[in-house]
């Protein structure tokens, strides 16, 4: 058997021609494609020690920074831009940007590369959860949560790895580093009530195909939202996902989806296309679901948030997450009897693995349903009675709940989560908006609030026209 290379020191191979050929990746293309070098020669020995050259030449001219005393914030920056951005989308080049440049540089950026400790590092990871938010405060505390400080500390690590790789440090100390235990966001999944009411009172707050189709077939927001007629064939009622909307930097980016797997079809059911059809004759956008106040561009995402949250307050169901419909969905779809690879396949992920570790316990549930078949049909035995019998499909007797709405110059308020909510109040001043907003635990309290801002902003505007001087 072939002795397989290392990891990074290229590939040998013998040519046609009876050359043997050696090639090494320089670096990456703005779409993420490597860009190669390669060297020839008659014996296999020699490409080798061509390729071994050019490896040392390639790496010498990557770093121009010089090994001694570089700071390990000029060989984060120079990792990142070099190894790891032309590799990632725009919406995770944010996110790692925030980490390195707000978060990792500012605190250790100075300390030279070969002195950083594993303490440096334990020391800023504790400095971060006590101390290391610097926006909203007043809201959410002074520390970032564990998830943040974990990915810190995945970027150390990732960067480390590469100057070890390098020959810059003799050993990683983020290693050992020990980081707080992440968890996932606990799963919600609304009854086969809370369906009906949130479908019911869509239907007057003018969202009723959208949330539908999320219940139907469990796409990701930024999917959904991404979602346009052409996608749609009318004659199979076949749906293709091929792009998602993201807000990036204050601008919705329109780009490809999370992963290969979440280019996909679908087929939807006959009754929802007929929906979306009749739904679709009230439109002239080219977006399934349009902004009503951006011409050609899709829904932001933020706004279905805030909207999905105002629906199942009226609705009277369980706050959740716009990603808890796509759970909805799933669970549903494996307690009817569908297939962890058919479902795999349906909402995206890349394996049934993931989908099994996502959805373990309505699959034990259905490993039980089947072991119950078996004792059935083979051993004749009557299984003890299932302690949480399938949900029944019933009817509800939930009247939608007419919409209120506000009087011009009163602002806006809006439940964030079960104990935050937000206030709003933007007037035009001079042909430009200004936006201020304000956040309490309970809706009185924040409408108490907004009450204060808006007359306090009056005041401050009342004034600003009094000095404005006459034309």
């Amino acid at each position: 058997m072939a002795k397989k290379r290392k990891r990074g020191g290229g590939s040998l191979h013998l040519r046609k021609d009876g050359r043997w050929e050696g090639r090494y990746v320089i670096g990456y293309d703005d779409n993420g494609r490597p860009k190669t070098k390669n060297v020839l020669a008659k014996t296999k020995a020699e490409c080798a020690a061509k390729l071994k050259a050019l490896k040392e030449e390639v790496q010498g001219a990557a770093s121009k920074l010089p090994k001694i005393d570089m700071t390990f914030g000029a060989w984060l920056d120079h990792w990142y831009q070099q190894y790891c951005k032309p590799g990632i989308k725009p919406k995770t080049q944010t996110d790692y940007e925030n980490r390195i440049y707000q978060h990792i540089i500012p605190e250790l950026g100075h300390i030279p590369l070969s002195q950083l400790t594993q303490g440096d590092l334990q020391q800023f990871y504790q400095r971060l959860k006590q101390n290391g938010r610097l926006a909203q405060r007043d809201l959410y505390g002074p520390g970032l949560s564990d998830r943040m400080v974990k990915s810190c500390h995945v970027t150390c690590r990732m960067a480390l790895d590469k100057a070890l790789a390098e020959g810059l440090i003799q050993k990683n100390p983020a290693a050992a580093c020990k980081v707080p235990t992440t968890r996932p966001k606990e799963m919600q999944v609304l009854t086969g009530e809370e369906i009906q009411r949130l479908l019911i009172q869509a239907k007057e707050d003018g969202c009723y195909e959208l949330l539908l189709l999320e219940l139907s077939t469990g796409l990701r927001r930024g999917e959904i939202l991404a979602l346009q007629w052409d996608d749609l064939d009318v004659q199979t009622g076949a749906l293709k996902v091929e792009r998602q909307v993201q807000r990036i930097h204050k601008k919705l980016v329109v780009s490809q989806p999370k992963t290969k797997a979440s280019n996909r079809s679908l087929v939807l059911p006959r009754p929802i296309l007929h929906i979306l059809l009749r739904y679709r004759e009230g439109s002239s956008s080219r977006w399934m679901f349009p902004s009503p106040q951006k011409k050609d561009s899709p829904l932001d995402p933020a706004a279905v948030r805030k909207k999905l949250s105002k629906v199942l307050e009226r609705a009277g169901c369980k706050h959740v997450r716009f990603h808890d419909l796509r759970h909805t969905f799933a669970t549903n779809a494996l307690e009817h009897g569908m297939d962890i690879k058919t479902l795999s396949a349906i909402i995206g992920h890349v394996s049934s693995a993931t989908t099994l570790n996502v959805y373990a316990h309505v699959s034990d549930e259905m490993r039980q349903r089947a072991a119950d078949r078996i004792d059935r049909g083979i051993a004749g035995v009557e299984p003890p009675p299932n302690p949480k019998p399938s949900r029944p499909a019933t009817s509800t007797p939930f009247q939608a709940v007419k919409g209120k709405y506000r009087k011009p110059g009163t602002g806006c308020v809006t439940q964030i989560n079960d104990h935050l909510w937000e206030g709003r109040y933007s007037p035009k001043v001079n042909g430009k908006r200004i936006a201020r907003n304000i956040y309490a635990p309970t809706e009185t309290e924040c409408e108490e609030k907004l009450a204060i801002l808006i007359a306090d902003m009056k005041q401050e505007l009342a004034l600003l026209r009094a000095k404005k001087p006459a034309v």
